[in-house]
């Protein structure tokens, strides 16, 4: 009567020994920290921030590897298909896991089961941007031009991206036709709109906020940015579904050791405790975000449900 529970703890116990040893002897080699987008956005500015902090606590590189492509999918399909050992990690994001499912018919990989979550890191509102020549000066003055010229360019970093999404909430919320036009990444879609070939994007704070050649005409955000006090919100201005942050977190694929998960979850949460890389993020309109790894799991879930009644409602769908 005594021996049954002792059976049922037998493979916790057989299986003790092993993930200690998997926590004690991580990484054994440089970790690939897939991004999935091109160089020189918001993405990539986290993963390098956050991988320094990773590769100086842990003693192995931590190194930035760029996948782009089909907004974000290609770089997560690679690794929820790569070995679960710990070394092939995703900054996951809102385009390809929380997005994408309900933007594209076929998904190669479900992001809520397919991955080991490991960590958010930051959140970060996007931004409505035109060029500082441009004679749109507010939200205002944006939606009576797109009105006046119907099919008004509006850039994102990619089709199922969030802003892709945000975009057609815009066009809902106030009556105007614009033109998607979406980009494999947001660094080539600056450089239009810098050099005047692009009228205007949606884009993260972080990318926009500090360049003088562009006009920030409205933020996502749910209250002013303290670093932006003169940039209103679309809440503020009569847009309230427009509140909508753009997220990147950590994570492997599934069936990576409970104990490597728990070793980096709690070396991100750590670094983000920093004083030096909560202000990196803070003094770009980023926000630090510390979850345990079945809070940002959950929380994937949430944006998962979140994000498909948005898509289904503005009838985004892609092949």
């Amino acid at each position: 009567m005594r021996r049954r529970p002792l059976l049922t703890l037998l493979p916790t116990l057989l299986a003790a020994p092993s993930l200690a040893r998997a926590q004690a002897g991580y990484p054994q080699r440089p970790v690939r920290m897939v991004v999935p987008f091109p160089p020189g956005g918001t993405t990539d500015f986290i993963a390098r921030l956050v991988g320094q902090h990773l590769a100086s606590r842990l003693g192995q590189p931590f190194v930035v590897e760029n996948r782009a492509g089909a907004g974000g999918t290609l770089g997560s399909d690679f690794v929820a298909k790569s070995p679960p050992d710990g070394h092939v990690l995703i900054v996951s994001n809102i385009a390809s896991f929380g997005v994408g499912p309900s933007v594209y018919r076929t998904m190669p990989y479900n992001s809520v089961t397919d991955f080991a979550h490991i960590a958010l890191m930051a959140e970060i509102p996007s931004v409505l941007v035109v060029n500082v020549a441009s004679p749109i000066r507010t939200l205002a003055d944006f939606i009576a031009a797109a009105k006046a010229r119907p099919g008004l360019a509006v850039g994102s970093p990619g089709n199922g991206t969030s802003s892709h999404a945000k975009q057609t909430i815009l066009q809902r919320a106030a009556g105007i036709e614009t033109t998607h036009v979406p980009y494999r990444g947001s660094g080539p879609m600056m450089n239009d709109v810098m050099a005047g070939s692009l009228e205007s994007m949606i884009t993260t704070l972080v990318e926009a906020g500090r360049n003088e050649r562009f006009r920030l005409l409205a933020v996502t955000a749910e209250a002013r940015v303290p670093g932006w006090p003169d940039v209103p919100t679309f809440k503020e201005l009569g847009y309230a579904d427009l509140v909508a942050s753009t997220w990147f977190g950590l994570s492997g694929p599934a069936g990576t050791p409970p104990a490597i998960v728990e070793r980096i979850n709690a070396e991100v949460l750590g670094g983000l405790a920093t004083p030096e890389i909560a202000a990196r993020l803070i003094e770009t309109g980023a926000t630090p975000r510390r979850m345990t790894a079945p809070e940002y799991t959950a929380f994937i879930e949430s944006e998962v449900r979140r994000w498909a009644g948005v898509v289904q409602a503005a009838g985004i769908r892609l092949d």
